[in-house]
């Protein structure tokens, strides 16, 4: 039976993750304060399972910035009819599980430019170093969605996607919020906790210590992450 195609190295693959990571602006604030970092997740029905995996890997964020002057994370989700709750920022992984733990999806469409509006407006008041959107659908029109992501992006707020699924809607919306806010898109298999631990850990590494320590860190999550990003925009 004749083999698949080869695909590029690890080594290539890592070389374009961090030349993308590079090119965005450092998030690590003199004062040596916790990174901030909003974790945005669509709770609406079809997502329970994930939710429940989202639940058991939040800790993971925490620890891998132990060393970094450490993360402060705000639970923002969407569900049921209209409704969009965040948290505010916490500085302890049991604590945001146990907030995550607490919430049951419900059917309704995302609300995907509300979260990004909700970024937006939290960015005003202190610097947020990353958006993490977790989601399998998108509803809504691609064209709002980009306009508040590029405004996002001008702020230094980097839109990392991770987009659980095959839908192909939402792969291209996905990827559009990504590419105009200077974040990043991957996609993650719904049976592999794996991915989604390692996409986790590598923004918030990158939130809390910016691009240098996500440089550092190498592992899984550039090897999973780098060859499903966007094209490096040109220096400016």
């Amino acid at each position: 039976m004749p083999r698949p195609p080869a695909r590029p190295g690890p080594t290539a693959e890592v070389a374009a993750f961090l030349d993308k990571v590079a090119r965005m602006p450092s998030v690590r604030t003199a004062n040596a304060r916790p990174g901030r970092l909003i974790f945005a997740v669509d709770a609406t029905a079809s997502r329970q399972p994930a939710w429940d995996r989202a639940c058991a890997l939040t800790g993971e964020m925490f620890i891998a910035t132990r060393d970094l002057g450490g993360l402060a994370v705000s639970l923002a989700y969407w569900r049921g009819f209209g409704e969009f709750a965040a948290t505010p920022f916490l500085t302890d992984g049991a604590e945001l599980a146990r907030r995550m733990a607490g919430v049951t999806c419900l059917g309704g469409h995302t609300q995907i430019l509300r979260a990004l509006r909700h970024a937006a407006s939290e960015t005003q008041r202190e610097r947020i170093g990353a958006l993490v959107l977790v989601g399998d659908a998108v509803e809504e029109e691609i064209d709002a969605l980009c306009q508040a992501a590029g405004e996002l992006g001008l702020r230094g707020t980097p839109v990392f996607c991770f987009h659980e699924g095959n839908d192909a809607v939402a792969g291209n919306a996905f990827r559009q919020i990504a590419k105009v806010s200077g974040g990043a898109y991957a996609p993650f298999d719904s049976a592999s906790a794996e991915t989604l631990r390692d996409l986790l850990r590598a923004v918030a590494v990158f939130a809390a210590g910016g691009r240098a320590a996500l440089a550092r860190l190498g592992g899984p999550a550039a090897l999973r992450i780098a060859g499903q990003l966007p094209a490096p925009k040109a220096a400016r």
